[in-house]
Formats: structure tokens, sequence, C-alpha cells
């Protein structure tokens, strides 16, 4: 077949479940210079006067060429056709901790963005998932007598872990000593602790109430901020029990060492774990990305999680990668991205202040709190995700489009 353009832009997508797959041939910059495109069970091969171009495509991904259908252009975008494909190979995730760690081992915590050590060789005897967000009602539901759990929060003991939806609750105890009431924001820590946490102690008065002539009790609110790099790591619970946010940390093995992972590709990919992980527990499809301040930042609509994004902007007898998914490190052209593929809506600066409070109402859409600036950060990944692809595939109803890498 034949099609006009001098460095065709190719946009490839995989579904693996449907075995099908999306190609899309972007028009060039200059435009009439016919071009041959021809399709191979692992190849793209773009022969014009300029030169000729080829995409390889990674191994254990095949194309049928016979069965190319669906061939339209479109203006703006190029070329489209669709075709079956099946997709065997399935790229390394980026470990989750709640999936890879057992009970028993020692383990070390990280900050993820510095590599900074928070937490040296603590062995954890039990790694526990907490319930989901509604238990309390389940237990009203089937128990015939009161609640035993009523009011009692659920604490990690001293050489505990419990994992929530995107944090986990650690004891520190043994690490750190709290800073009393009156003191003024101090560092805090233990003196035969090697561990680097700051912790930032917030103190709220109440207003002085006309029937009593004494202040109420102070209330703190204590910020987890990492030593080195000043980010914000989590946030404590109560005197013993610390919240660590899962797009902060790292937690591995103590024989393991630290590794060097680009924080977009970090945060990115933990954020699509996790929505992948409710939608399939809990069918969950819809979600709120919450600051630690308590305002909305994203809307976010998991649409499918079996895609695998190939993608390169062509040039004469070179290979390029499409720039859909950023932090593409290495030089290996056989590669694909394993991702899902979202609808999102931002709200920051009451943007879409109404559809957020609807959400927000719905029992149906799960909430994940997040540190205000982790939010930014997916807001930004996002935005350059969908400002990368084809602009027939950025928008869906009044939704935005993108891609998160797994």
């Amino acid at each position: 077949m034949a099609a006009v353009a001098a460095e065709a832009r190719v946009f490839l997508e995989v579904r693996r479940r449907l075995q099908s797959a999306l190609l899309i041939l972007g028009d060039s910059a200059e435009g009439g210079l016919p071009m041959d495109v021809s399709v191979t069970p692992s190849s793209l091969r773009m022969q014009g006067p300029g030169g000729c171009t080829e995409l390889r495509l990674p191994a254990g991904v095949r194309l049928a060429p016979s069965s190319c259908r669906g061939l339209r252009h479109v203006p703006g975008d190029g070329l489209h056709l669709r075709l079956q494909a099946r997709a065997e190979c399935r790229p390394e995730l980026i470990s989750v901790f709640n999936q890879s760690l057992q009970a028993q081992e020692c383990c070390t915590f990280y900050c993820q963005s510095c590599g900074e050590v928070i937490i040296r060789d603590r062995k954890l005897l039990r790694v526990l998932p907490l319930p989901g967000d509604n238990w309390g009602a389940l237990v009203d539901e089937w128990c015939c007598h009161p609640d035993p759990f009523a009011n009692k929060p659920l604490h990690p003991r001293e050489n505990d872990c419990f994992t929530g939806d995107c944090f986990y609750l650690v004891n520190l105890k043994s690490d750190l000593w709290q800073p009393r009431p009156k003191e003024a924001p101090v560092e805090t820590h233990h003196p035969s602790s090697e561990n680097h946490l700051k912790l930032v102690p917030f103190k709220i008065l109440d207003s002085l109430s006309p029937l009593s002539p004494q202040l109420s009790k102070p209330k703190a609110n204590t910020k987890v901020i990492c030593k080195r790099c000043k980010v914000m790591l989590g946030e404590t619970v109560s005197s013993e029990t610390t919240k660590f946010y899962m797009t902060e940390i790292i937690i591995l093995p103590s024989e393991r060492n630290f590794p060097i992972i680009p924080r977009s590709q970090f945060v990115q990919s933990i954020i699509a774990q996790c929505m992948v992980e409710l939608s399939s527990a809990r069918s969950t499809f819809r979600f709120t990305i919450q600051g630690h301040d308590g305002k909305v930042y994203i809307l976010l609509w998991l649409l499918n999680s079996d895609s695998l994004v190939i993608e390169s902007l062509g040039q004469s007898t070179s290979i390029k990668k499409f720039p859909v998914l950023e932090d593409v490190l290495k030089a290996d052209s056989n590669s694909a991205w394993n991702a899902v593929k979202v609808l999102y809506q931002p709200c920051i600066k009451s943007r879409n202040a109404d559809l957020s409070s609807l959400w927000e109402n719905d029992i149906s859409v799960h909430s994940f709190t997040l540190p205000s600036t982790t939010c930014l950060e997916l807001l930004l990944i996002l935005s350059r995700s969908n400002a990368a692809l084809p602009p027939s595939l950025r928008c869906m109803n009044s939704f935005q489009v993108a891609f998160l890498k797994m």
C-alpha cells in the first residue's frame, strides 16, 4: 500500500486480551512525497524518496499482515488501520513492596527520590494488607453481636507492616523518639539509629471556649520528610505509627542494592499498578488523586490495562522511540512498554469543580491520597503523555487520554 509521508511517525498499540492492534502512520510535515509501506509479522518498513525507515517489533510481538482492515486517512494523524496481533512478551514491572516482600525478611526503607536510607535492616514478622474502606460496615452487616472493632484503629506492632491502597503503615517505636509538644520544629533521631527522617511538627490551638477559661489541648500534625532531599515521605498517624506513601518509598530486602529508577517512571508505574489491583479486587475503575492537603488534583478513569505501546518517529536509515512513554533510557530498539490507558481531568485552579464534587460523593469512586507535589508530578506525566499522542487519540468525550507505563 502507499501513503503520503517523507518521515512517517508510527504509533502502534497492541491489546493483549483482544489480540488486536491499532497502527497509525503519521503524516509528514513536508507532505507530497509518496511512500511505500510494507507490514511483516515482525517489522514495519517504509520506503520513500528520502530513504528507508524500518521499525522492528520486540521479540514476542507478531502482526498478521493479511488481517489489515479499516484503512482510512485521518487529517492531522495520517493513515489508520487495524490488524490482528499477538503479544507474548511481558516487560518486568517495577516491584511493589506488598507483591514481592515476604514476612521474616530483613528489609531497608529508601527515599525513592535520592536513595537515602530511611530505616535500615528492619525485620518484618508480619506483612498484612489493610481491609477496605467499608470493612466496618461489613462487620455490622454480618455479625450478630456489637462490633468488637468499633473505634479501634488498626495500628501495626513493632515488627509489622500494614499495606493500604497506596501507603504503608509501619511502627517506628524502636527507631524514633517523638518531639515534645512544646518544642519548636526539630529534626528527630535515635542515638543508635542510622535512620534519616525529619519530623516537622505543626501545632494547632483550638479557640478559647466561651464556657471555659482554659485552652483545649493542642493537636499535633506531623509530616515525615527526607533529611537529605526534603521530600515529604509520609505522615505520623500516632505516637508510634507512621504512614509512608508508596510513591515516595522503596522497600527492599537488605541484601539488595538501591535501584536507580527515573522519578516519573516510578510514579506512573506505582499509580498504574495500584489502579489495576483495585480494579481487579473491587471492580473500581474511577479514582480521584487527592493531595495530603485535602484538595483533589486529578480525576482518573481506567480504560484498560493490557496495552503494549510501541512508537517511533521514523527517520531515514534510523530507528527512534516515541515520546509517549518517557524516560526510555535503553538503546535497545526491540523494547515495548506495558501500559494502562486512562481518561483524566485536571482539577487544579477550580477546574472541573462540579464533576470533582460529583465523584467525591460517589461510593464507586476510590480516592488515592498522595503528597501534593506528587499529585502535580502525576498531572505533568499525564499531560506529556497526552500531548505526545496522535491528535485523534488525545480526547474521548470530555476527558483527555493518556498512557501510564507499568
